[in-house]
């Protein structure tokens, strides 16, 4: 798999349909972020519900109505093409997979900019915690829970999360290492068994691609996703919602290290 070192490189690559995989593991010291593009009269409803659900959706831009370019996080960019897979939702169904926006776009249209776990991959594989998904161009585990998020207007739905395997002697290392990065949902939301937060099988996750731990003495350590509005969105039925397809991140100019909080 061809490793691209920055945000832009997998832009441009993306752009110009040479690109269309998972973002683990690509421009490894770059924020990425999930994408969720709306209709402006259900922009101030999602920003609130954003800003209730901090954990899962971390606000990192929201664009202005019809704006396509990231000015502040990827100056240059198309949010339109720059995303290697993207989602059509109509009233909560998913109807479409594309590669590119263009067709679809118009100026009643806001995008929101939210942070991702992927960025923090990079600091666990610092601290010799191996994620063997990450290199081979797969997709990290994510699930659906019993965990209600804090409605706003329309937008209600289950938290979702992504699931790594830590083993059991790092896992204080692996929250301190995440809890550096809050703008990238932060430390884990629960450790251990997931029957408490309504998983029952990590074989079968409801995106992305399973995996099994690498020791018997792995505990599973879930996070909260920025694929949660996508779940919202089927919960809520927006008219129109445009995404990235889990894992098919939009990758920024921004350094990692510029969002961790110590």
């Amino acid at each position: 798999m061809k490793l691209y070192k920055t945000g832009m490189d997998v832009r441009m690559a993306c752009r110009k349909q040479g690109f269309s995989g998972p973002t683990a593991g690509q421009a490894p010291d770059y924020i990425q972020t999930n994408v969720v593009i709306l209709d402006k009269s259900d922009a101030l409803d999602f920003l609130i519900f954003c800003q209730r659900n901090p954990k899962p959706c971390p606000v990192i831009e929201v664009m202005d109505d019809g704006k396509h370019e990231a000015e502040l996080s990827a100056p240059g960019s198309d949010i339109r093409t720059d995303v290697p897979k993207y989602l059509i939702y109509r009233d909560g169904e998913i109807v479409a997979n594309e590669s590119d926006l263009t067709q679809y776009w118009n100026q009643n249209l806001v995008t929101f900019l939210l942070g991702c776990s992927f960025t923090f991959e990079h600091a666990l594989i610092r601290n010799g915690i191996k994620l063997p998904y990450y290199s081979e161009g797969k997709n990290v585990p994510m699930f659906i829970t019993d965990i209600d998020t804090v409605p706003s207007g329309k937008f209600s739905g289950p938290l979702v999360v992504t699931q790594r395997w830590i083993p059991s002697d790092k896992v204080v290392r692996c929250v301190q290492s995440t809890s550096r990065f809050p703008s990238v949902h932060g430390a884990p939301v629960h450790v251990g068994d997931p029957g408490k937060i309504g998983i029952s099988d990590l074989s079968n996750p409801d995106y992305g691609d399973p995996y099994i731990p690498l020791n018997p003495d792995d505990v599973p350590v879930f996070w909260a996703c920025g694929v949660t509005p996508q779940a919202v969105a089927l919960n809520s039925k927006p008219n129109i919602m445009y995404t990235h397809d889990p894992g098919h991140m939009f990758v920024t100019d921004i350094q990692d290290e510029d969002m961790a909080a110590f």
